[in-house]
């Protein structure tokens, strides 16, 4: 049935948000020339990076599995919404150059895309088998203290 996702197609779009956010962060890197920044956002695409590995290799063990819908559309339409919002949309070389042109601007993008990726995992927790969902959980706990990070860094610009 085509409006209902498996954990699998789940899974394949929280690796694309996260290969977003690692390309979000390798241009900010590259945009200023503050060593922090470069640093810090050079971290963060490293992270990504990490976590796009853990989440392929979760998807790999994964079995088929559908998920029970209310009325018929609900996941995919609520699964779309989560992946292509607005922010996702505009990550690209274009719109990032017109978009982000001072540290606390690209601060302020990585805080959304972070909280993003926690909104998105908690949703994915409902997909996922207990010892998955551990995995899930410390991806979660990861993303958390990107914010952390970010919102340290942004102290600094204020």
């Amino acid at each position: 049935m085509a409006n209902i996702f498996n954990a699998q197609e789940v899974l394949d779009m929280g690796i694309e948000k996260e290969k977003k956010r690692r390309d979000f962060y390798d241009l900010v890197s590259k945009k200023f020339s503050d060593r922090a920044m470069k640093e810090l956002f050079e971290k963060l695409r490293d992270w990504e990076d990490a976590h796009i590995y853990k989440f392929t290799e979760i998807r790999g063990a994964l079995e088929d599995s559908e998920t029970q819908e209310s009325y018929k559309g609900e996941s995919e339409a609520y699964m779309n919404a989560l992946i292509d919002d607005m922010l996702y949309r505009q990550v690209s070389p274009k719109e990032f150059s017109r978009n982000i042109n001072t540290e606390i601007m690209a601060i302020r993008y990585g805080i959304s895309f972070e909280k993003d990726a926690i909104l998105f995992f908690n949703e994915l927790l409902d997909y996922m088998t207990p010892s998955h969902k551990d995995k899930v959980l410390e991806l979660i706990g990861e993303e958390k203290k990107h914010i952390l990070y970010l919102t340290e860094m942004m102290r600094r610009y204020e």
